[in-house]
């Protein structure tokens, strides 16, 4: 478990010292011997052969970690997956990433990793379905889709020589994030899971968590804008005009900036960000009727850290 970032009295200090420990105690009954630190021996079977991956190595007979992190197992390869480390990208990771250049034929996204990633031209999608070669009109008319600061949502497509990644936004629901905000977090708190685009109706928000550590909360949009065949051909006054949207609704706003919030204490926390805490936490603020600005208080943190704990003691008494 991190370490707490905030100002904490004394009262608060015992109370979250109790259900972080209590946490560590769920997940060490959990995973018996997965936790390790440099230079422990990993127990393994003699009599199969053991398939040494990362993070392992072999001395006086035995298999120790070189690593500090949990010991996973496929099959007969046995690594050591450290918990804090960068992000390192997979084909088909939902990522977020800010543009920080636009080059011959491509944009080039920042996404916390060794390597700014790389979009090209030709992995975007055409609205209208259209598949054909881009010219050089469609060239010159690239900042008219993404300029640089621009948040863009897309795919993992495959891995280049140089061990940076090319991104695809060959669907409607990637390409420009508008009117929210991007967050960062430590890419470790965010699983791969099934579903990383969530709606969440009762807000009119619309939540990505993207693999590398962004995570996008802004309002919601029924189809994801992005542009027509006819803006990439010159017609750039039909995007400014497309472009022009009514106000944000200072509801809306509010619901954005609660939902940001309880992502940064999830965070601080060192909690998984997943769906169901996120809303878990933000049902916390509002029965006990905060601010939005009172969530990043020590007390509500305290709070977030106690109901998780009381939350995972459950779900380990049903499974038992």
């Amino acid at each position: 478990m991190r370490g707490i970032e905030i100002s904490l009295n004394q009262t608060q200090k015992i109370r979250m010292q109790r259900a972080l420990q209590q946490l560590e105690s769920l997940y060490s009954k959990a995973n018996f011997n997965a936790s390790v630190t440099v230079a422990d021996t990993i127990p393994v079977s003699n009599e199969d052969t053991i398939l040494k991956g990362h993070g392992t190595s072999e001395r006086d007979g035995e298999v120790v970690a070189t690593l500090c992190g949990v010991v996973e197992r496929v099959n007969k390869l046995v690594y050591v997956r450290t918990l804090r480390a960068r992000y390192k990208p997979e084909i088909g990771d939902i990522i977020v990433g800010r543009v920080v250049e636009v080059a011959q034929k491509r944009w080039k996204l920042e996404i916390n990793f060794s390597q700014d990633a790389v979009l090209m031209l030709s992995s975007m999608n055409l609205p209208d379905g259209i598949q054909r070669r881009r010219t050089a009109v469609d060239e010159l008319n690239m900042r008219i889709i993404f300029e640089e600061n621009d948040v863009v949502c897309g795919e993992v497509r495959s891995f280049q020589n140089d061990g940076g990644i090319q991104l695809q936004a060959r669907s409607q629901k990637y390409g420009k994030l508008e009117k929210g905000q991007l967050l960062t977090i430590p890419p470790y708190l965010v699983k791969r899971q099934k579903h990383h685009f969530h709606h969440l109706e009762q807000f009119g928000v619309d939540l990505i968590l993207g693999c590398n550590g962004f995570i996008w909360v802004g309002e919601h949009v029924e189809v994801r804008e992005s542009l027509a065949e006819d803006q990439l051909n010159n017609t750039e006054q039909q995007f400014t005009k497309s472009n022009t949207t009514k106000e944000m609704p200072l509801e809306t706003r509010q619901n954005i900036c609660r939902i940001a919030n309880a992502i940064r204490v999830m965070s601080i926390l060192g909690f998984n960000v997943t769906l169901e805490v996120i809303l878990e936490t933000i049902d916390l603020s509002s029965t006990l009727n905060l601010g939005i600005d009172e969530m990043l208080g020590a007390e509500f943190h305290v709070l977030v850290a106690e109901r998780e704990a009381e939350r995972r003691t459950l779900m380990t008494k049903r499974k038992g």
